[in-house]
């Protein structure tokens, strides 16, 4: 199974080689940055690393969209920069999906920190993810290709398009949450504050699943690099 991989980024020079070079490890059909404008070295250190980079709007829902449309992979995997998988865990999602071909699914949630609050949150995420079928893009989504095209991709949302996109995912067939964990930075959690960050991301995606508009949700979204 051929997979691509899809990596949105906006500023993430800090991050970018480290992030490639863990990617590549996991031996992939190759690896795509879709990149939003970035005003550091992303693009040009990305460009040494990755297969292609391909420059779009900014939006990680049109950035992902435009990596989508330059893929030639069958399996589409979507991964933050600032998110890891070790080879077993990827190689567990190349076998479930050559196995039971389901039409996609997503990781469990590992946050990098020994702090008992956020090993506590990445253990309730998992919980969400399995029993609401409520799924982050931290959480590495991937979905087969041709579903992906029959779903016309991400929503152009400014925020919760990964939300949008696996519910309407979830429609299509059997998805799956392998219990192998994708380790994410715990940046955002230490910049913005633990609580403050947990309850307004809650709050947000209640709201928006309440049907408040994106555009005024997405206004109490901070980028953190």
């Amino acid at each position: 199974m051929k997979v691509s991989v899809i990596v949105p980024t906006l500023n993430e020079a800090l991050i970018i080689e480290e992030s490639l070079t863990a990617i590549a490890s996991l031996n992939p059909h190759e690896i795509i940055v879709a990149d939003g404008g970035s005003t550091d070295f992303t693009v040009s250190l990305a460009r040494r690393m990755a297969t292609r980079v391909v420059i779009s709007e900014t939006g990680r829902a049109l950035q992902m969209n435009a990596g989508a449309k330059e893929a030639t992979g069958d399996l589409l995997l979507f991964m933050h920069a600032d998110s890891r998988l070790t080879p077993e865990s990827f190689e567990k999602m190349t076998g479930q999906m050559k196995l039971c071909k389901p039409a996609g699914g997503a990781f469990s949630l590992q946050i990098e920190s020994e702090k008992i609050s956020l090993k506590l949150i990445s253990t309730l995420a998992t919980w969400r993810s399995k029993y609401l079928n409520l799924v982050y893009g931290d959480q590495t989504i991937f979905v087969r290709a041709d579903i992906f095209q029959i779903l016309e991709g991400f929503s152009p949302l400014p925020i919760c398009e990964d939300l949008e996109f696996f519910r309407r995912l979830s429609r299509q067939g059997k998805i799956i949450l392998l219990k192998e964990k994708v380790h994410t930075s715990s940046r955002r959690w230490m910049a913005e504050g633990i609580l403050f960050t947990t309850l307004r991301n809650i709050t947000i995606a209640i709201l928006f699943l309440l049907g408040f508009p994106p555009q005024f949700l997405n206004k109490w979204y901070m980028v953190v690099r």
